[in-house]
């Protein structure tokens, strides 16, 4: 930015390290008009010692370390140095090199240490226009309040974050929702036909169920035949038994008959007929033995069968139990599935309620996140309506402050006037020949003066016609001379509401209440 490549010396030494009274600068415009070369005077105290890279530089107000310059120059080194005498100097800045912006700046003094001797009122670059007003402030009501506009684009920025954050999560919320709704819809289908199916398994056990009660019936009866065949196998083998026995007698008759068949045979005579009939008889036993011996036959093979029967009906019954054991297995695995699955129901109905709660939550926290951002975006608003109408007073003020020195000056030249013309008139000395009992005290330092002071009078009247400038700044209610400062302080200090919660302090009365009820919420 300077005509010349040397950098100037600079250093990161905070502002409560700097001696603003060692260099002062002179004949500050309010403005400077753009497109012009200006010119910095200044005055060098005897509390400095110049040195040959000491600088002069163009500062943004609010600046924090020397290397925030916009401009410099180099000052220039004084040809008379005394130790106890104060030097007049001035340096130009061109026009090429000046900011183009209207914001505030300064002149700064700094030596080659980097360390700031001296700095200037504020002043901007731009046209001139008429009732131009310049608002000072001081560097730390500037910082304080840069620093509440940062913390307060801070606190919208990270209120707008969340907020975008919380829709997100809300969005994702709601997604997840509508998933487990969609699964919840496909569990129920899956209930449904599970529940269709266990319906057809408890039919299919039903059928089953009297299926077994019918083989069982069976299965008894079978039993009973069995136990009345065995009865009759007993019986039949009781009478086979006596059937042996008695063909045993009859074969032991059979060899009795044959030896008396023989001995009758030797004796061959007249008995031929009793062992033709003997014979006959023979014949008869023998056939009564075939046929009790082809009815035992058929006794035992009909025993055979009952018993093959038997056997085949407790393989069935084995078959049976098996299938019924197998069926109440597979009952009690489908009850225990749909015990499962009624715990999964239970669960996911619970995951549902407490998503349902979240979701409710999300929703408070979100609409409580609202009415903070809109109670912080108002306040912004009210704080930056508050200090649009302080300077708006503050313009007042300056105004009316003007006018009452201008009447000031009219009423002192009138009072000079007045003086001249009783200086000159041929009754002044009689006037100033009135007793003093009747003269009027007279300020300090009256008694130097020949006559008194004039004064007196006058700025008695003055202050009895001019009006009074005692204002409220806040409700522009005007006092009389006579309200003592202490009244007009506890007036002021009424408007004036202090935060029970905080330290914050407010002037109004609607945003004192949003304040409040801000702190409430929390």
């Amino acid at each position: 930015m300077d005509e010349t490549l040397d950098e100037p010396p600079t250093s990161a030494v905070f502002l409560d390290n700097c001696h603003f009274s060692q260099v002062i600068f002179n004949n500050v415009e309010k403005f400077y008009v753009p497109g012009g070369d200006i010119t910095c005077y200044y005055t060098l105290t005897q509390h400095i010692t110049p040195r040959r890279k000491d600088w002069v530089g163009i500062f943004r107000v609010g600046w924090k370390t020397t290397r925030e310059y916009y401009t410099f120059m180099w000052a220039p080194f004084p040809s008379d140095l005394s130790g106890d005498s104060v030097v007049q100097q001035q340096i130009q800045f061109r026009a090429y090199y000046l900011p183009k912006d209207d914001e505030y700046y300064q002149f700064c003094y700094v030596d080659e240490e980097g360390v700031v001797r001296g700095a200037s009122v504020p002043f901007q670059f731009r046209a001139e226009t008429e009732d131009d007003i310049l608002v000072v402030t001081t560097q730390g009501e500037v910082e304080e309040i840069e620093q509440q506009n940062k913390d307060l684009l801070k606190e919208n920025k990270e209120l707008k974050e969340s907020c975008l954050c919380l829709q997100k999560q809300n969005l994702s919320l709601q997604e997840e929702l509508r998933l487990a709704q969609e699964k919840m819809k496909e569990l129920e289908g899956e209930v449904c036909f599970l529940q269709t199916g266990n319906l057809e398994l408890r039919r299919a056990q039903e059928l089953q169920a009297g299926e077994m009660s019918s083989a069982q019936m069976n299965l008894a009866s079978i039993r009973e035949q069995n136990i009345k065949l065995g009865k009759e196998n007993q019986e039949l083998q009781k009478g086979l038994e006596s059937l042996r026995s008695s063909c045993d007698k009859l074969k032991l008759e059979g060899n009795f008959l044959k030896e008396e068949n023989k001995r009758l045979t030797e004796q061959n005579g007249c008995r031929e007929r009793e062992l033709q009939q003997f014979k006959e008889h023979n014949q008869e036993v023998s056939s009564e033995k075939e046929q009790l011996e082809s009815r035992l036959k058929t006794t035992l093979d009909h025993m055979d069968q009952l018993q093959s029967q038997v056997l085949d009906r407790e393989k069935e019954m084995e078959n049976l139990v098996r299938m019924d054991h197998d069926k109440t297995e597979q009952l009690e695995h489908l009850k225990e599935e749909n015990r499962q699955l009624r715990v999964t129901l239970a669960e996911r109905k619970e995951q549902e309620v407490k998503l349902e709660q979240c979701l409710e939550d999300l929703k408070v926290t979100e609409a409580s996140m609202a009415l903070h951002l809109q109670h912080k975006q108002h306040q912004n608003h009210n704080l930056a309506k508050e200090l649009e109408e302080k300077n708006h007073l503050f313009q007042i003020l300056q105004r009316k402050k003007d006018e009452i020195e201008e009447k000031n000056l009219r009423l002192k030249q009138e009072n000079n006037e007045l003086l001249m013309h009783l200086s000159e008139s041929p009754g002044y000395s009689a006037r100033v020949a009135v007793p003093s009992a009747q003269v009027p005290a007279q300020s300090p330092g009256s008694e130097d003066l020949l006559f008194g002071n004039p004064y007196n009078k006058s700025l008695e009247t003055y202050d009895v016609n001019v009006p009074s400038v005692k204002k409220c700044p806040l409700c522009e209610e005007v006092f009389s001379d006579d309200i003592g400062p202490r009244q007009y302080e506890d007036h002021v200090q009424s408007h004036i509401l202090d935060c029970p919660y905080c330290d914050e302090i407010f002037e109004d009365k609607q945003v004192y209440d949003d304040h409040v009820y801000c702190h409430s919420l929390e």
